[in-house]
C-alpha cells in the first residue's frame, strides 16, 4: 500500500485531539498534574503593507499527553 501524505497528516491531527482529549478528560486528577499542564506556542504573522493588512493567529497548546498522542499516531502510521 503506498502511503500518502494526507493520511500521515489525517493520523497526526487525530493523535493530538486524542491527546489533548485525554489530558483534558484526567486534568481533574491531582497526581497527573505533570501529564496534562499545556503550554502555548504562539504564531501571529501580521503585515499592513497600505493597500493590503492582514492578521493570522495560530494558538496551539499542547500537554504531555498530545505529545505522547502524536508519537502514537505515527507509530500507528509507519505500520499501516
Amino acid at each position: 500500500m503506498k502511503k500518502n501524505i494526507w493520511v500521515l497528516l489525517l493520523f497526526i491531527l487525530i493523535g493530538l485531539l486524542t491527546g489533548a482529549l485525554v489530558s483534558r478528560w484526567l486534568s481533574q486528577v491531582p497526581g497527573l498534574s505533570f501529564l496534562t499542564k499545556t503550554s502555548p506556542v504562539v504564531w501571529s504573522p501580521a503585515a499592513d503593507l497600505l493597500v493590503l493588512s492582514y492578521a493570522f493567529t495560530l494558538k496551539i497548546e499542547i500537554s504531555l499527553l498530545s505529545i505522547i498522542g502524536l508519537i502514537i499516531a505515527i507509530w500507528l502510521y509507519r505500520k499501516l
